[in-house]
């Protein structure tokens, strides 16, 4: 039906061209002017709804069209009857509403086509450069046809009438080659009919202004057949079937709104030359202007997508917390930086720093991510305030930042690292609460070291980690590292897998009581026995586990077994309290006073059965949390005691402040007593003034008799050590405590 419709449209529109070549004139004839001229009008219109039926994504365009198209060939009906009847008018007529009506209804139906046409990607700078193509062309046009309108007609009011439909036309055209020159290459032919049948338009109407500007119109000349042949090649344009570009081409050069501003202020110049001689066309002194303004718009436009642009850049290199340059930035001025030094003929020296924030993570743990997001704020401006102009520094994320210098050497890196690491370590103020942290320097050397920014980054890590795990601060990278860094990230695999497999074992150390000589708690020591390297002792792999952030799972995992030998022994003849370590970051954790009632709970084990031991360092780092989560784990009923109790900066005051049970004596104390009597007298007085604060001591590191006895005669309440007993794994401990047993009762005959 569509291609019947397609061959009687044109088919109407050929007989209705040759008719008005065969019979010119000014005679109305119903044949001609009715059947054939507004008959291959409404054909053209029939065919355009019928598209509709297989529209798909362009219903709302054709819809809009052939709304247009009907209403056009309606007024020209209405035309055509007014002029048989003999109605004279003026313009505007009742008819040159319905065709002024077409125009709109044409833009939008354009509109909605470029929208689909582009897949949305069109943004507001493709529709402000067609707008500022066709008003400078409009502008143009409209100099250059009132010129000739009013040579023609001598008539300049007549001459701004007569203006009207071919500017229309050319708006609508211009707007078409606009959308056309944005597809690019992804351009369909069908295109091609539309701007074909606004061409139509356009001739026709010049012609037709022209022509009644010198009062030698005829109607029903042959040119008439142009508006017929424009509405059949823009319904023809509606058969084309419904498309979507995958990938359309946005090309918004600058030439097409650069020429039309051109062209908008040759206009305004012709205008202002033409005024001297009394004539100035105001159509187009309107559309230059407008043209300007819109140019003025446009260019305003373009300055913010510049600024933002600009913007978009330097969020995308800038690290949004501390203000740096982020690891993108990092990588990219590194990278021209180390080119440019490796091409020198000179090959001067250049220092890659990678600093990392121990314990960082227990900073956000036990303050809050605010307050850590503080301290790298100032951690930031600090390294910033040290570098001199040239210098690169980064943040690459979390607590990881990277300074790149140029033209240094050895030595000066070294002292340079150590200066930084003091910076660091400077003490701040953050919410009220004095916070100090230190810093893992890792520093290598280009182009010793390596000439590619990556392999400079990843020898500046394993260095980084060499000097965390040794605790010295800072270190230069070396080759021995290499096998150092493997090893590290073999052992940490390892781990994860002794986690899931349930490698890690506990071994308990007696606590015995020096009142009555009995064992009534043990302290739990975790143990790796590793597939292929036997028994690890915690030295092996805590600090590992603990950089690496697994020391929770570590702690989840200890503490789950050492409750499952609780219950074992709390149902023999002998129960034993068992102490359980917990690192720093486990017990900043709110959640955990809960966590460990339900698996108290669980087990059925009274919260008695259990003690948590704590450093000095977990109790300094914020007095009001630690006393808040202590306070829980005592509210259960669970002992709490301060292990390593000497070698941190707490005092006995603070601990007059906190929910602490006990006292844990370092063995740096205890070891050297027997041959120190100043280290005795510092255990002595030590004990005593727990005593005074109501808390039982505890000493660790009995490694002879005479430290036993000297502990026992100065009121010390427990101790524990290798002359007692070395840590055993359950069954081991349950036959000594057998042994000890049948050791104390009396021989009987």
């Amino acid at each position: 039906m569509k291609h019947l419709l397609l061959a009687m449209t044109w088919l109407m529109v050929a007989l209705y061209a040759v008719a008005l070549t065969v019979h010119p004139g000014d005679d109305f004839s119903l044949l001609v002017d009715v059947v054939l001229g507004c008959g291959s009008q409404l054909m053209a219109v029939a065919l355009a709804w019928w598209n509709l039926r297989r529209a798909g994504t362009r219903r709302a365009e054709i819809v809009l069209l052939a709304t247009g198209l009907t209403i056009f060939a309606l007024s020209n009906v209405l035309y055509n009857v007014l002029y048989a009847q003999g109605i004279e008018h003026d313009f505007p007529g009742p008819s040159d509403y319905g065709f002024a009506s077409f125009y709109p209804i044409a833009v939008l139906a354009v509109g909605l086509a470029a929208r689909r046409e582009l897949n949305r990607r069109a943004g507001p700078d493709v529709w402000m450069d067609s707008a500022l193509g066709v008003l400078g062309s409009g502008a143009v046009l409209a100099v250059i046809l009132d010129s000739v309108f009013v040579s023609a007609s001598g008539n300049p009011l007549g001459a701004s009438v007569a203006l009207f439909y071919p500017i229309c036309d050319l708006f609508l055209a211009s707007f078409v080659v606009g959308v056309m020159t944005i597809q690019g290459r992804h351009l369909r032919p069908y295109w091609c009919l539309l701007l074909a049948g606004l061409a139509a338009f356009i001739v026709i109407d010049v012609l037709s202004a022209v022509s009644l500007l010198t009062n030698s119109y005829v109607p029903g000349g042959f040119t008439d057949a142009l508006w017929s042949v424009g509405i059949a090649l823009m319904a023809t344009w509606t058969s084309a079937r419904p498309r979507v570009a995958a990938d359309a081409e946005h090309q918004p050069a600058l030439f097409l709104p650069g020429l039309a501003t051109v062209a908008g202020l040759g206009v305004l110049v012709a205008a202002a030359v033409a005024a001297e001689n009394g004539r100035v066309s105001r159509i187009a002194l309107t559309l230059a202007v407008l043209t300007q303004l819109a140019a003025g718009v446009r260019t305003l436009y373009a300055f913010r997508q510049l600024r933002r642009l600009a913007d978009l850049r330097r969020q995308a290199t800038t690290d949004d917390l501390t203000g740096l340059p982020n690891r993108r930035a990092f990588y990219t001025d590194a990278e021209v930086r180390l080119r440019r030094s490796t091409s020198s003929t000179t090959s001067p020296t250049s220092a890659l720093f990678l600093f990392d924030l121990d314990r960082f993570k227990e900073v956000n743990d036990s303050l809050g991510h605010h307050v850590g997001d503080q301290l790298l704020i100032e951690i930031g401006q600090r390294l910033a305030g040290t570098t001199r102009p040239g210098d690169l520094l980064a943040r690459l994320g979390g607590d990881e930042f990277a300074m790149l210098i140029d033209d240094v050497d050895e030595t000066t890196a070294v002292e340079l690292a150590e200066q930084l690491r003091a910076e660091i370590a400077r003490p701040c103020t953050l919410e009220g609460i004095a916070l100090r942290t230190d810093a893992s320097v890792g520093l290598v050397l280009a182009p010793e070291h390596g000439d590619t920014l990556g392999l400079l980054l990843r020898r500046a890590d394993i260095a980084m980690y060499q000097a965390k795990q040794a605790r010295r601060g800072h270190q230069l990278y070396s080759g021995e590292n290499d096998d150092s860094g493997r090893n590290r990230l073999r052992v940490l695999q390892e781990l994860h897998t002794a986690l899931d497999q349930g490698q890690l074992t506990l071994h308990y150390q007696p606590k015995l009581d020096l009142d009555t000589g009995e064992v009534h708690s043990v302290e739990a020591l975790v143990r790796w026995m590793h597939p292929q390297r036997g028994l690890l002792y915690p030295d092996s792999f805590l600090t590992l586990a603990e950089d690496a952030g697994m020391m929770a799972r570590l702690n989840q995992v200890v503490l789950t077994e050492a409750l499952d030998q609780a219950v074992l022994w709390h149902r023999s003849e002998h129960p034993l309290t068992i102490a359980v370590n917990l690192s720093a970051s486990s017990l900043v954790d709110a959640e955990l006073p809960e966590e460990i009632a339900g698996l108290l709970a669980d087990r059925g084990l009274p919260a008695g059965m259990l003690e948590i031991e704590v450093t000095e360092e977990f109790l300094m780092a914020d007095r009001d949390r630690t006393r808040h989560i202590l306070a829980r784990l005592r509210d259960l009923g669970i002992r709490i005691a301060v292990d390593d109790f000497g070698t941190g900066y707490s005092s006995l005051a603070y601990l007059r402040e906190l929910p602490v049970d006990d006292l844990k004596l370092d063995r740096s104390f205890v070891f050297p007593m027997a041959e120190d009597p100043r280290a005795a007298a510092l255990v002595f007085s030590t004990i005593e003034l727990a005593h005074s604060l109501g808390l039982t001591m505890i000493a660790e590191g009995v490694e002879d008799e005479i430290s036993l006895a000297a502990l026992t005669d100065n009121g010390c309440d427990k101790a524990q050590g290798y002359f007692i007993s070395r840590p055993l794994g359950a069954p081991a401990l349950d036959a000594w405590m057998a042994a000890r047993a049948r050791a104390a009762q009396p021989i009987t005959p």
